[in-house]
Formats: C-alpha cells, structure tokens, sequence
C-alpha cells in the first residue's frame, strides 16, 4: 500500500498488485489469504505425531501452541483438521488405543475469554478418566493476563521495535501449561509448537486452488492497470477483486460465532465463552 500510493504521488506509471499471504487468515477484508489451509493441515499432522507420547508418563498434558497473535483462526482451523483426521482412523480402546486418549480436549483462542477455574474442574474429569488432557492454544490467547502477572511481580514485559510483546519471550503455551499442571494433577507437561512447521509447508490442493485463481486475475489486473490487493472482499459479497489498498488492514478477528467452531466446541464438550474484543 505504502509503495502504490508513493508510485501514485510521484507519478510513476507502475501498477502494484498485492496477493494476501499470512497464516493467520486476518486480514481486512479478504475471507480467506494464502496459505492458511495449508498451515491449518499441517499443523494438525504435525500434532497427531506429538499425540502419540500421551501414554509416555501418567496424567499427561499436552499442549499445543499454534501460531496467531491476535487471531484464533488458524488454531481453530488447526482443531478442526485434526479431529477429521481422528474421523477416519479406527481404535482398539482394549489396547489402549482410544480416540479419548489423542482427542482435543480444549481450544483457547483471544477471541474467547477463558474461565481457567471451569476449565480446570472440567479438563481435570477428564484427566481422571483419561490420564490424559490434550490443548490447543493460541500463542495470543492469555496474553492479557500473562502481562498483568508479570507487572505484579515487578517483571519487565518483553516488547520487539514496534511495541508488540514477543510472544516467544512470554511463552503463553509454557504459562498455560504451569496453571493447569497444577489444577489438574498433571504429573508430565508436554509443550510443543507446530508454528514454522505449519508456516513452511508446500501448498496443499485447496490453497493451489486459490493461489491459481489469485494470480489468475493479478495477470489480468495488471494487464488493464487495475492494481490493489487481490481476494474474495468480504465487504462487497465475497467477490474475487483487486481490493484497492486503503481498505486492506490486518488484525481480522476470529468470529466465534462461526457454526464450524461451533461444532468443534460442541464436539470437545467445551462451553463457549463470551467474545473478546482483541486489540490488534
């Protein structure tokens, strides 16, 4: 955007064409950027081998933290993906093979407020059942209430150069995984991130799909010097269109209304929580 207006500003007859790419699905107004898909599934992949060290050690959490700042998209998608992958494996619970033991037993997201004390008497019958709680979690859910933690305790909040705090530095799935161990009784806390994992993977056949109708109409634009960012502007009925650039932004929060997450929350047994404003 900063380059096209420049161009515009200085009269240079070049004509910019953006193409959406962020795993975190975010962004204004375009229903679906690049790559997301792809990260969603890999990311679900990625989990289902972590999953297998559920019976390493008795009362295991698991957590798994996926990428998406102030974003649940990707985490939920993430979910979703790999309950399906769940849908089509067969069990022998007698072997201790049981879709309860590789199961997502909760999702937290910045969208969603998190009622730590419910969640905990809730995960903790699981736990007792089970011997195992597997979480999904966005590396910026919790992040509020990390920060208020560390400022009563006079600690220094890490932030990069443009004031956004390093998520990596404050380590929500490591601060998520502290609260529940205890609540829970969990005697082995398992945190791993599918983050770069997921955000390299080659593009699977849906993403291919809206790659090739992207760059499709990019040629196009360009060719009739339309420039602007290009995807399915959710502001003017899901259209595919070159999106003229002061209308792009980031920070498109997850809807929790959305019936797929809806399901998902239905599926885990999970209450949803009240929605979050998330300041991006």
């Amino acid at each position: 955007a900063d380059l096209a207006a420049f161009l515009a500003l200085h009269d240079y007859g070049l004509t910019v064409i953006g193409l959406p790419k962020t795993i975190d699905n975010d962004v204004y107004p375009i229903r679906q950027s690049l790559g997301a898909w792809t990260a969603a599934e890999h990311g679900a992949r990625y989990f289902r081998n972590v999953v297998a060290e559920h019976n390493a050690n008795p009362r295991m959490l698991i957590i798994h933290e996926v990428m998406g700042r102030n974003c649940g998209w990707l985490t939920a998608a993430t979910a979703a993906d790999y309950r399906k992958l769940l849908d089509r494996e067969e069990y022998v619970p007698g072997l201790g093979l049981s879709r309860a033991n590789l199961d997502v037993h909760a999702v937290f997201i910045p969208e969603m407020a998190i009622d730590l004390a419910a969640e905990a008497a809730r995960l903790k019958a699981v736990m007792d059942k089970h011997d195992n709680v597997n979480i999904f979690i966005s590396e910026g859910a919790g992040v509020e209430a990390i920060i208020a933690e560390m400022q009563a305790k006079g600690q220094e909040v890490p932030r990069d150069a443009f004031g956004h705090v390093k998520l990596d530095a404050i380590n929500p799935g490591k601060w998520f995984g502290e609260q529940f161990a205890k609540m829970l009784g969990a005697e082995k806390v398992l945190v791993q991130k599918s983050g770069y994992y997921a955000r390299a993977a080659a593009a699977n056949p849906d993403d291919l799909r809206l790659i090739k109708s992207c760059t499709d109409l990019a040629v196009e634009c360009a060719l009739r010097r339309e420039g602007g960012v290009i995807g399915h502007d959710e502001d003017r009925g899901g259209v595919l269109r070159a999106i003229e650039f002061p209308r792009i932004k980031g920070g498109k929060p997850f809807d929790i209304a959305t019936p797929w997450f809806r399901d998902l929350l239905a599926g885990i047994g999970q209450p949803e929580g009240v929605k979050v404003h998330v300041a991006h």
